[in-house]
């Protein structure tokens, strides 16, 4: 950890608003190199959590993006709504962020951001593996070791402990950045903000003062996003 403390982004690569949050946080972090990064997996839906593309589960997630978009300005393209006997589970994405951050820890924030571009602007499906190796394109990661990692228990089982950890730092939605300085964790975001407002909480916190946390818009545990 640098001596300007850690920020800890929890995040998931199927959570909307995450996706809305993306620019403002890189944009931010870049202009705070000092800053130690470090990214959760925050687990949106994973596994037992998971919930089948049904027409109700359609038009929610439409609204929702909708709204994503006209806050952010960030692109979706809609045709992943069309699935099919599609499942929306989080597992695999949450799975692929974690193995980045194994194997390339320095570009865990670009490779999160990346999982968000793909789902989200290119309806990739992130719960098929066989789409992770041409992801891959431009991190400089062996497809093989990638995806013998992504499918290990090993893999899964550290990523349901960011999953916990998570929980335990009280991110019970998505997007959430914490501040860690002197072993002491202060929630500084808790949903979505924009690049200028979470540059000055940032500038707060690192001069010492306590922000105070407006909570915005948020992919939560408990609702669809």
């Amino acid at each position: 950890m640098s001596d300007q403390g850690e920020l800890i982004y929890v995040v998931d690569p199927m959570c909307s608003w995450c996706w809305g949050f993306a620019p403002a946080f890189r944009a931010v972090v870049d202009h705070h190199p000092e800053l130690t990064i470090n990214v959760l997996a925050g687990g949106l839906r994973p596994g037992d959590n998971a919930e089948p593309l049904n027409d109700q589960m359609r038009q929610l997630l439409g609204h929702h993006w909708e709204q994503v978009e006209q806050a952010s300005g960030q692109p979706f393209d809609r045709t992943g709504l069309d699935r099919q006997d599609w499942v929306y589970d989080t597992e695999l994405a949450d799975i692929a962020l974690v193995t980045m951050r194994n194997l390339k820890p320095d570009r865990i924030v670009e490779w999160a951001h990346h999982l968000h571009e793909a789902f989200y602007a290119k309806a990739i499906d992130l719960t098929d593996p066989t789409v992770y190796p041409s992801l891959l394109a431009g991190f400089d990661v062996d497809p093989d070791v990638f995806m013998v990692a992504l499918l290990s228990p090993e893999m899964k089982t550290a990523t349901w402990s960011d999953f916990s950890l998570a929980r335990q730092l009280g991110a019970s939605g998505f997007p959430t950045v914490l501040g860690v300085r002197d072993g002491r964790a202060m929630t500084l975001t808790r949903g979505y903000t924009n690049a200028q407002t979470f540059d000055q909480i940032i500038h707060r916190w690192i001069e010492l003062t306590v922000p105070d946390v407006e909570p915005g818009a948020v992919c939560s545990l408990d609702g669809v996003c």
